[in-house]
Formats: structure tokens, C-alpha cells, sequence
């Protein structure tokens, strides 16, 4: 791999890649509903958290959505390298597949 490829998968991964700043704003405003997991693509927990919060939130007073959004806290950092390997990857395939060509 030459050295504009390798630039060209960079430059993928910067503007492609989802941004830790929009995903902390999603989870500081949207948190209860699940913003910031729908914007990092884990759509599954991201309703499962919404259905949470809309379930419990009148008769617990939001303890059950409190104690996972501290927890999606520290693994937002987490959820963005692994979108970042994700883009990556399908990047690095991108140039290998023009290579072929």
C-alpha cells in the first residue's frame, strides 16, 4: 500500500467517522431516549434504553436510565474507536478493490 492510499483511508476514517463531541451532546440532551446509541448505530440498545426510560422513569424516578448513562459515559469512547475501525476497514477494502481493477 502506497503512500496515497494510505492517505486516502485516513481521510476516510476523519470524515467519515462519527464525532465524540456529537455523541456526548446526544447523551448530555437526548441520553434518556437513546440519542447518542442511534447516532453511533447500536439501534437495538438504543431502544432498549428508550423503552426504559419510558417504563420506568414515573415510578423509579429514572435510577434504571441514570445508571446507564453514567455507564454509556465511559464506553462512548469505546463506541467511536470501534465505528473508526469499522470505517477503516471498509476504507481499506475500497482501495483494494480499485486496486484489482
Amino acid at each position: 500500500m502506497n503512500l496515497e492510499e494510505k492517505n486516502y483511508i485516513e481521510n476516510q476514517v476523519t470524515n467519515r467517522s462519527k464525532q465524540m463531541s456529537v455523541a456526548y451532546i446526544l447523551w448530555f440532551f437526548l441520553g434518556g431516549l437513546g440519542g447518542h446509541r442511534f447516532y453511533l448505530g447500536k439501534t437495538g440498545s438504543a431502544v432498549g434504553l428508550l423503552i426504559l426510560t419510558l417504563t420506568t422513569a414515573w415510578f423509579t424516578f429514572g435510577i434504571p436510565t441514570i445508571i446507564w448513562l453514567i455507564i454509556d459515559a465511559c464506553l462512548i469512547p469505546g463506541m467511536i474507536e470501534e465505528n473508526k475501525e469499522k470505517v477503516r476497514r471498509h476504507a481499506t477494502e475500497e482501495v483494494s478493490m480499485m486496486n484489482h481493477n
